[in-house]
């Protein structure tokens, strides 16, 4: 931090043949420093820390800290998808309380979210707001790991690590321009926006990237001290350090060193004395103090949480689009129908109005599809006969009308690889004819087959909890897993064996189906 007493307590030893001397012009550029910095109108500013109690620096009210993160909240939401799972995002919101109630700002109001991202990160905002990745659930393995992570967050906004980080920039900004020296300082700003490109809120990208070291043990010692008083015991966050050094390891070797969590991977070593140190002093809870946590309910939230890309992060159709991804072809239904399906047959339902049923029979016979309608599905007069000629697949398509019951019904028959794909719509009498059969023969005409490398929703591997066997292995299960790339290091990292270790007969693993 750039402090006064830098510029006045200075002092040059004449006897010193290798000391710097300080030139007249040096000494009146000192001056400047020092009459801008006491007269900058930023200096009544300078705060108490409302965690740690020491004097910081800082540009805003408390009522403008939390108007920022909510600004760059909506920005965050721009740029990110945001789990929908609440079920839980509940049950982080309760663990991430748990933690802000016994924090040196207990009257914040805080906000959790969870980013549906595979990426293993997490960060926050001024104000309030703390994000966790999707991603870095799936490596925690105790409810006290997620508060570690949590408490960690929350150290970040109780010492106000952001908003003084702004104030410094700030300062150094208006410093280098007095003194003309903008290219000296430039590089102390600590933002590092050109490492996060997915959101425009320079305050969120500032938060991935960390705020330096000593800003980031002082948030893990912080938050060992919140897991104290909240009933968890502060070696999590020391426990949390391990799962993502050892991911780090992994990456470094399969990735080329790509980097992931801010702070904890780029500032603190696997055996960081200083954490080490900044964790015991916290203190400790006897055994019969510490509050038992109920793993089976961390289980049962963390139990089906996809592994992995979520593909439904990633859909940009936002209409009501069907994928049949067995039989490999996708249609988009009018908005609102509800959908049952089974391994062949698919019937979509719109509350008030029809329904639209697609079948798939194999092809038989080589006969072009209006032969199909005529001749395999028995129907002989048909209405508004035309063919359908869409996405390469070749069809047709037309009205029949019961006679004896004035009922209508949208018929269709679209070849795809080696099936026929037969649609009926029906069209009751009640319902507007025009309108009905146009939305019908809207979704008849997005009939295609699903391309390769397109996102299909629902197909994600997911993890599922199990209790190891007494010969569990982990080089033996890997060989069945439905993880493509690395299997064996992966189930590991996930349950905290890497590089090597089996479980205990009866612990609770995780797998990934």
């Amino acid at each position: 931090m750039f402090s006064l007493r830098n510029i006045t307590d200075a002092k040059i030893n004449p006897t010193d043949h290798h000391s710097v001397k300080v030139s007249l012009s040096q000494t009146r550029t000192l001056r400047i420093l020092f009459c801008l910095l006491i007269s900058i109108p930023f200096v009544n500013s300078c705060a108490v820390n409302p965690a740690t109690g020491g004097a910081n620096l800082v540009l805003m009210s408390e009522n403008r800290e939390k108007e920022i993160g909510l600004e760059e909240h909506e920005k965050v939401l721009e740029g990110m998808t945001l789990l929908e799972d609440k079920k839980l995002l509940n049950y982080v919101r309760e663990v991430g309380n748990r933690i802000a109630q016994v924090s040196h700002r207990p009257d914040l109001e805080f906000n959790f979210f969870i980013i549906d991202s595979p990426e293993i990160n997490a960060f926050a905002l001024p104000g309030g707001y703390v994000y966790i990745n999707r991603g870095l659930l799936t490596y925690l393995n105790s409810e006290a790991e997620l508060a570690a992570v949590l408490a960690h967050e929350i150290g970040h906004i109780t010492a106000r690590h952001a908003v003084q980080q702004q104030a410094r920039g700030a300062l150094a900004r208006g410093v280098a321009v007095a003194g003309g020296i903008v290219a000296g300082v430039a590089t102390g700003s600590g933002y590092a926006a050109s490492q996060i490109s997915e959101v425009a809120s320079i305050w969120a990208q500032t938060g991935l990237s960390g705020f330096g070291r000593d800003n980031e043990l002082e948030a893990d010692s912080l938050g060992a001290g919140y897991l104290l008083k909240a009933g968890y015991d502060p070696t999590a966050v020391i426990d949390v350090i391990t799962v993502l050094k050892n991911q780090e390891d992994f990456n470094r070797l399969a990735n080329g060193g790509r980097g992931t969590y801010h702070g904890l991977f780029a500032t603190h070593p696997r055996n960081d004395r200083r954490l080490q140190q900044a964790v015991a002093q916290v203190g400790k809870l006897e055994n019969s103090e510490l509050e038992m946590v109920d793993q089976k309910v961390f289980r049962e939230h963390l139990d089906g949480l996809i592994v992995g890309q979520s593909n439904a992060s990633q859909m940009t159709d936002t209409r009501n689009r069907y994928y049949q991804d067995l039989l490999g072809y996708t249609l988009v239904f009018p908005d609102d129908w509800e959908i049952e399906s089974t391994t062949t047959t698919v019937i979509a339902k719109s509350p008030s109005l029809g329904s639209l049923r697609i079948e798939a029979q194999r092809l038989q016979n080589n006969i072009d599809p209006r032969g199909f309608i005529q001749n395999i599905l028995g129907t002989e007069n048909l209405l508004k006969s035309e063919g359908l000629s869409q996405f390469r697949l070749q069809g047709h398509t037309g009205i029949t009308e019961s006679n004896d019951l004035g009922l209508k019904e949208r018929v269709a028959v679209i070849y795809l690889g080696p099936r026929a794909f037969i649609f009926r719509g029906e069209i009751p009498a009640s319902a507007d004819e025009e309108e009905l059969d146009q939305m019908l023969l809207s979704s008849i005409r997005s009939f295609r087959a699903i391309q390769r490398g397109e996102v299909v929703a629902g197909g994600e591997l997911k993890i599922k909890f199990v209790q190891a066997t007494e010969f569990f292995d982990f080089s033996i299960v890997s060989q069945n897993s439905k993880i493509a790339n690395f299997p064996e290091e992966t189930l590991r990292l996930l349950n905290g064996y890497y590089p090597t270790g089996n479980p205990k007969e009866g612990e609770w693993i995780k797998l990934v189906e």
